[in-house]
């Protein structure tokens, strides 16, 4: 899943300065999963907004929503429901939920209210780790399920640098060498062999290099 943070309220304030009613709009999606947009999420901020705001001695009016997911057409339609009560509207969803709205509402001023971080899952309660580059060309049957783009500090694709010591990552000790992970699992799973294939180059462009990505599935087209 996606994961994602709150940006600073103070970045926040700073956004909506010039705001007279902003719609909080979270997504019960990836950012509710990650507690960082879901309802309480949006509770929260919609009331550090309403503090921040009458500090400086500013009046704003604060509506609280959430969709189902801000990255799908069909939901951005919710949005309607609060018609007339904001003239801008603070996203608590990942980035492509804030696109999607500047997409669809093109005179509809959207702020980020969190910061996108990484694809990744739960490793314990309260935290998140990276899992996952969306390079467009996966390549984890080779590497025991372990993703060596996103997980190794060099995003090497044919084995480790030999910095690594005890395991851990010569970039930052603190992390698990992804290559010593993979032979010690391929070894596990009895395909050590695999170690010994020589990845060609690379061709990056699945990787988003080459602008937007897009994916066309015809039998789901109408």
């Amino acid at each position: 899943m996606i994961i994602a943070e709150r940006k600073p309220v103070n970045e926040i304030l700073d956004m909506v300065k010039d705001a007279k009613k902003i719609l909080v709009l979270g997504c019960r999606g990836c950012v509710t999963v990650c507690s960082a947009g879901g309802e309480r999420e949006v509770e929260i901020l919609a009331s550090l907004i309403r503090l921040g705001m009458k500090k400086q001695g500013k009046k704003i009016q604060v509506t609280e929503g959430t969709l189902v997911r801000q990255c799908d057409r069909e939901y951005i339609d919710g949005i309607d429901q609060w018609k007339g009560k904001y003239d801008s509207i603070v996203s608590m969803a990942c980035g492509v939920g804030v696109n999607f709205i500047a997409n669809l509402r093109p005179t509809t001023i959207v702020y980020p209210a969190v910061n996108t971080s990484f694809f990744g899952g739960s490793a314990e309660q309260g935290v998140w780790t990276e899992q996952c580059a969306g390079c467009g060309d996966c390549v984890l049957h080779l590497t025991g399920g372990l993703c060596p783009i996103s997980r190794c500090a060099k995003s090497l694709f044919n084995g480790p640098c030999g910095g690594s010591v005890d395991g851990r990552c010569e970039i930052n000790p603190e992390t698990e060498c992804v290559w010593q992970l993979i032979h010690d699992r391929l070894g596990r799973i009895n395909n050590q062999e695999a170690m010994n294939t020589i990845a060609p180059i690379r061709d990056w462009r699945t990787a988003g290099h080459g602008g937007p990505r897009k994916t066309l599935r015809d039998d789901l087209t109408l």
